[in-house]
């Protein structure tokens, strides 16, 4: 594979490092004690500017043990070790993911950007940028003209953030097919995902990662923790697709 011909390939302690951003779906809602350990010193995650052993939850924005809404299992686990296991390389995740955010508020000057363009850059003096991981837009459907304005502010934002940190693979994440009627969203749902596909036609090294059939928690929101973990898979999945043409 093409991507791992120079740089820091045949470095036994390179570390191919991934930042995550986007909102809840990304940071992780599932429960702890419904996924198991990954018990293993290839997968890594970003902790004050330092590689630590990876472990859930891995982008804690919000409380992990109590509230109705609380940091848990992400798709990062899963997504690390398909990638580890399959090329036998060290993978570690940047948590830059942010619950209940807006696409206004990830665009280029604003307080999220920026701290993803830092943390990333902090991460780069250990680590080779392989890739970005995108999961954004419940909170982009709560009114009918939301997704109509989403288009532009996703490509100006992706492509600026690329501009900053690198154009590496992009993966976006489809919106669940189906939120719970008193989330709101509807079927606005559906409308992100069809800007997701005409956004990824439309840049490079970039792709869409489904989420059909997906389990969800009982709040009708979030993706449970086995939904999760099969969603880390798919984005590993399109990532070492797209790693195959660089």
């Amino acid at each position: 594979m093409s991507f791992f011909k120079d740089g820091m390939a045949g470095d036994a302690n390179a570390v191919y490092s991934f930042l995550m951003v986007g909102q809840s779906n990304m940071a992780g809602r599932g429960e702890l004690s419904e996924a198991p350990a990954l018990q293993s010193d290839k997968l890594l995650m970003l902790r004050m500017g330092r590689w630590q052993q990876l472990e859930e939850p891995v982008n804690p924005d919000r409380r992990i043990f109590t509230g109705k809404y609380h940091s848990g299992v992400s798709m990062a686990s899963t997504f690390a070790d398909t990638v580890s296991l399959t090329l036998d390389v060290t993978v570690g995740m940047i948590p830059c993911a942010d619950g209940g955010t807006r696409i206004e508020q990830w665009m280029p000057g604003e307080l999220l950007f920026d701290h993803a363009v830092m943390t990333t850059e902090l991460a780069k003096r250990t680590s080779r940028l392989s890739g970005i991981l995108w999961h954004q837009g419940e909170s982009n459907c709560r009114k009918d003209d939301d997704p109509l304005l989403y288009e532009e502010n996703l490509v100006n934002m992706l492509t600026a953030l690329r501009e900053r940190v690198g154009t590496v693979p992009l993966l976006l994440g489809e919106l669940a097919y189906r939120y719970g009627a008193d989330t709101g969203i509807g079927e606005r749902n559906l409308k992100i995902n069809e800007v997701f596909h005409r956004v990824a036609a439309s840049l490079p090294l970039c792709a869409v990662v489904s989420s059909e059939g997906l389990s969800m928690k009982p709040d009708g929101l979030h993706f449970d923790a086995a939904g999760q973990a099969e969603f880390g898979r798919r984005y590993a999945a399109e990532w070492l697709k797209l790693a195959a043409q660089m």
